[in-house]
């Protein structure tokens, strides 16, 4: 009895220790920083969410698909008006004319995407909340944000993030002009030691395939296109399917994008409702229906 209770002892004094030196997001003094080339180089991350669209501490970006990269190239964040932001590049020194600062963007693969909405979430083993170490920047704190923690990479973490993209335009609708948005979902996940790449696609050690190849370590788990087709009403389907399938409904809106569906943008369509009651008229030319909503 007395060596299970010593052996207790010492596996809680091991796991407060462990919760004892890792860094977090609310540590005062902060103990986490934004890394050198970075927009806020040096400046503490916090539980808040930052300019740029990103919240560490829930492991979520919600923002311009631009901005999940500017700021890691030294750029301030894109808050939606390109001119605004050609000339905030000329005012803060990046650039000397607006025209250069054109050129200049332009040259960043992602820039051309800026107007696209985004929305990720993922894990800890994809990006953790915590400095603890024992990841790809070293065996002990280091100030940065902890990726597959426990592993010398993300083979075996079981690391996966959820890639959310939305855009809304103009579409003619029975000939009406209506504000609609499309998604693009796209989930990874990180593939394990024994699992293997034939021509692009990781299969497991069994054969069962998995998904498309990614960034290496990971594989395309889940890929779906919601949204408006060139030929008529929203549908839901895959990139590639040439006709519409049935309406983007409400409830499928806010399943697949809980924290960007709205409805004032007409980013579902609701479908009418038949009623299979049929209608008593009164005397005085009201019906049962109406008299009930007075």
């Amino acid at each position: 009895m007395r060596t299970l209770k010593a052996l207790l002892v010492v596996v809680c004094c091991m796991v407060y220790a462990g919760l004892v030196d890792a860094a977090t997001l609310k540590d005062k003094p902060p103990t986490i920083f934004y890394p050198e080339g970075h927009y806020l180089e040096g400046w503490p991350r916090t539980v808040c969410r930052d300019m740029f669209g990103y919240n560490y501490q829930t492991h979520m970006f919600k923002g311009s698909y631009a901005n999940v990269y500017l700021g890691g190239d030294g750029f301030p964040p894109y808050m939606g008006n390109t001119e605004m932001y050609y000339l905030a590049m000329v005012e803060y020194g990046y650039a000397d004319t607006i025209e250069d600062a054109e050129a200049m963007l332009s040259e960043l693969w992602y820039w051309g995407a800026r107007d696209l909405d985004l929305y990720m979430k993922w894990n800890d083993a994809w990006l953790s909340n915590q400095d603890r170490g024992d990841d790809s920047q070293g065996t002990e704190p280091d100030g940065n944000l902890d990726r597959h923690y426990g592993y010398a990479s993300y083979f075996d973490s079981g690391a996966a993030l959820i890639n959310i993209q939305s855009q809304t335009y103009e579409i003619e609708i029975d000939g009406k002009t209506q504000l609609v948005r499309e998604y693009y979902y796209l989930k990874l996940k990180a593939v394990t030691s024994t699992d293997v790449l034939v021509d692009g696609i990781w299969y497991t050690e069994g054969g069962d395939e998995i998904g498309p190849e990614i960034y290496g370590a990971f594989a395309i788990v889940k890929e779906e296109f919601y949204g408006p087709y060139p030929a008529g009403k929203p549908g839901h389907g895959k990139p590639g399917h040439g006709k519409p399938n049935h309406g983007w409904g409400k409830g499928n809106c806010q399943a697949g994008m809980p924290d960007m569906c709205t409805t004032k943008e007409h980013s579902w369509k609701k479908p009418a409702k038949k009623s299979g009651k049929k209608t008593v008229k009164q005397s005085d030319g009201q019906n049962n229906r109406s008299r009930g909503r007075r």
